[in-house]
């Protein structure tokens, strides 16, 4: 375990826009505060940049709400077009919410378990504010894969990646900041069959490793009008691990809250 880290933000990242080089802006950024991408460093990005990296911007207008979407908007309060979007991103919807504001809790065809599917408005378009809907990369993990290569190809160094998003969690109040997508780094550090301090085997610790990353990275980064999108975590030892984020969901067998 590291005894020390340091998070640093990567100042001046302009507003992302569809097909925006995030390699690019990420280095621009690290010289413009006199850094250098290292062994053991790890980029953290806010989801949002990299949708909008990708696209994945809709707007509203150009979504025709079905059956099950107007029902669900109108037991919950929600735009109806926002409702399509949610289903259409979603395998299945677990738990609703009535009234307004209502909450709609899906499985993500991702697999995450979430409201709204993970689909934002907030600082979304500042031209159109309200009509334009953000969804989540449609891979995660592979974007932090080519962003990892990429940032390889420009500076020869092998430095982790993760994405990070905010989620509500089970029995807990307030969002946190998780690894929605992840390379070159360990993401579930799994201590079953080790020792603690006193001898006694241990059998059921499994660290996520990655979730804490995201959510140390958040104090830095913060979750409203910050613009601070991008942090730089530095401290960490050097490692090439094939583990993705996607090894921190939980498998629906193993989920007690179904």
């Amino acid at each position: 375990m590291p005894g020390h880290l340091e998070i640093l933000a990567l100042p001046g990242i302009p507003q992302v826009r569809s097909g925006d080089d995030l390699a690019k802006l990420l280095l621009d950024a690290m010289k413009a505060a006199g850094l250098r991408l290292q062994l053991g460093d790890v980029i953290v990005l806010a989801q949002k940049i990299v949708s909008k990296a990708e696209g994945r911007t809709v707007r509203l207008a150009e979504v025709e709400p079905g059956d099950e979407a107007r029902q669900l908007a109108a037991d919950t309060g929600k735009d109806a077009r926002l409702v399509q979007l949610i289903l259409d991103e979603s395998k299945d919807v677990v738990r609703v919410r009535k009234g307004a504001p209502g909450v709609i809790v899906v499985e993500h065809r991702r697999g995450w378990i979430h409201a709204n599917a993970g689909i934002d408005q907030s600082n979304v378009n500042s031209g159109d504010p309200g009509q334009w809907a953000l969804l989540l990369p449609e891979d995660p993990d592979a974007s932090a894969a080519a962003l990892r290569e990429a940032l390889h190809e420009q500076t020869g160094v092998w430095a982790g990646v993760l994405i990070n998003d905010s989620f509500g969690r089970a029995w807990r109040v307030g969002t946190c900041g998780i690894a929605l997508g992840s390379a070159g780094i360990t993401t579930a550090w799994d201590l079953r069959g080790q020792p603690d301090m006193f001898g006694r085997t241990l059998e059921v610790t499994v660290v996520g490793r990655g979730d804490e990353l995201a959510a140390a990275a958040s104090l830095v980064m913060g979750q409203a009008g910050e613009g601070t999108p991008a942090v730089l975590i530095r401290g960490l030892a050097s490692e090439n691990s094939t583990a993705t984020a996607a090894d921190l969901i939980r498998p629906r067998e193993e989920d007690l809250f179904r």
